[in-house]
């Protein structure tokens, strides 16, 4: 018998590769009249395993644009890395920093580039624009993005977006009260406290960020660690 006999090859076998994995962690953004504010948890974690509690999913861009990842880490790696180095080859260039729709602009083209191998993360870009009004933009995984005055993204998208539709968007409210810096903070919070309830990759801290004209600033508050 022939050792390349089909006697005695088990065909029920597979074996099975992909190159994505899911590491959670939840992002969201909020536009408002002469500011934004980021927040995103600090949880890194691969199904019931938790690689580290203390992994900030945001960075600073220019001074008055961040972007949030989340979703594989490699991906959020390399695309972080690519973003930086695009950023600082335009500051060389004009000496200056882009804009925030610029940036928008630019990753979206960075992200329809691998359309026919998509970055799996999930992106949000806030920060002001040339009117130093706030500005957020999110995206689908090949680069198709809008702006929008809210949005969150990542593991717990379901659980954050309601709450954000009815406290910001004022769905099912009769009256919305004034967007301020404080409100959009403390509705961040909530949100993610929300989340980290229902979610076992979301949890141990969320970063909260608020981007005026004078800079970048942030708070660091709490969740639960189980």
């Amino acid at each position: 018998m022939s050792k390349f006999s089909n006697d005695i090859v088990d065909h029920s076998r597979q074996h099975r590769f992909s190159p994505y994995a899911m590491n959670g962690g939840n992002i969201l953004a909020v536009a408002g009249e002469n500011f934004a504010v980021v927040a995103a948890d600090t949880r890194l974690s691969e199904g019931f395993l938790i690689h580290t509690r203390d992994h900030p999913k945001t960075i600073q861009l220019t001074p008055t644009t961040m972007v949030a990842m989340a979703g594989f880490e490699g991906d959020i790696l390399t695309l972080k890395k690519n973003a930086l180095t695009r950023i600082e080859m335009y500051a060389f260039e004009h000496s200056k920093f882009p804009s925030t729709p610029a940036v928008a602009s630019m990753l979206s083209k960075m992200l329809y580039y691998r359309r026919f191998f998509p970055y799996y993360v999930y992106n949000i870009v806030a920060g002001l624009d040339e009117n130093g009004k706030g500005c957020v933009y999110s995206y689908d995984p090949v680069g198709s993005y809008e702006r929008e005055s809210y949005r969150a993204a990542g593991a717990s998208n379901e659980l954050l977006q309601p709450l954000l539709d009815n406290q910001i968007g004022g769905k099912n409210l009769r009256n919305v009260p004034a967007l301020t810096v404080e409100r959009a903070k403390q509705i961040c919070i909530d949100c993610f406290i929300s989340a980290a309830e229902r979610d076992i990759t979301t949890g141990d801290a969320v970063f909260v960020y608020v981007i005026t004209k004078a800079g970048v600033n942030y708070d660091k508050f709490p969740l639960r660690r189980d």
